[in-house]
């Protein structure tokens, strides 16, 4: 199965695997199942570790590679489809990098692995 990781997903699995649910620690560890991280995640990621609102243990760059190596992490362009469906959304979300992960979760046809709570009000599949 292809499955879309929200950014906190993705540090959650880098730094905090804890926090995680079983259910999705062993989903994202099924070698069955694809791993996607959107490209608006590692730009999420940067900005708010520019601002000060996000402490990385190591390197984005190391980051995404160990997945990549560990868990075959494959990563999602924004395409202009994905631009054009956000016309098409609800306001229940305002935040400009999670109305992009849920237009990709849309367009894809992906589950999406959150746990926010609002991205659930949206006509995607998700997993927490």
């Amino acid at each position: 199965m292809n499955l879309l990781l929200d950014t906190h997903v993705f540090l959650w699995l880098n730094q905090q695997p804890e926090k995680l649910s079983t259910n999705v620690l062993e989903l994202c560890e099924d070698n069955k199942n694809t791993l996607y991280l959107s490209h608006v995640s590692p730009w999420e990621i940067q900005i708010k570790s520019k601002l000060g609102k996000l402490n990385l243990q190591i390197p984005l760059q190391e980051m995404i590679a160990t997945q990549q190596r560990d868990n075959d992490l494959k990563l999602l362009p924004i395409t202009l489809q994905h631009i054009y469906a956000l016309a098409d959304l609800e306001n229940h979300r305002q935040d400009p990098f999670d109305r992009l992960l849920i237009a990709q979760a849309i367009v894809e046809s992906m589950p999406l692995i959150t746990v926010d709570s609002k991205i659930m009000h949206y006509p995607i599949v998700t997993i927490k």
